[in-house]
């Protein structure tokens, strides 16, 4: 299980990130169940980004696989092709998605948006280094 402590150090470090790119973000942790432990919306960051943001820690964790891996495997004519269309469009296939693994099991993920795919990366990852 993620605590809200653990959740809540995931998150200000894909903050720091964020705030190193200049890019404001949506972050959010859920557990292995991929429910939501906490999101936050920094200032300035897109309203349309906020379910993105869940959207995409919830696919990491149902699929347990980062979710700019899984992009590359939905494309036409790939095996996961029109995955996204799958449990009512909750699926997102943009970067930004990353499961958090202890002792070698995935017990939840991280999901960022707010950014381009590179940018909401590079926060999801440096949010993942923070969970130990």
């Amino acid at each position: 299980m993620i605590t809200l402590a653990e959740a809540r150090t995931i998150i200000e470090a894909a903050e720091k990130s964020a705030v190193s790119i200049s890019r404001p973000m949506n972050i959010a942790v859920v557990d292995g169940g991929g429910n939501l432990v906490a999101h936050v919306r920094m200032d300035g960051a897109w309203l349309g980004s906020i379910d993105i943001s869940i959207n995409k820690a919830w696919t990491s964790r149902a699929f347990d696989i980062e979710t700019g891996a899984l992009a590359k495997e939905s494309q036409s004519g790939e095996q996961y092709f029109g995955i996204h269309a799958s449990n009512h469009g909750r699926v997102i296939i943009f970067a930004g998605g990353i499961p958090l693994k202890r002792k070698g099991q995935i017990v939840g993920a991280i999901g960022v948006s707010g950014g381009s795919g590179k940018q909401d990366q590079t926060v999801a990852a440096a949010g993942a280094a923070a969970f130990v």
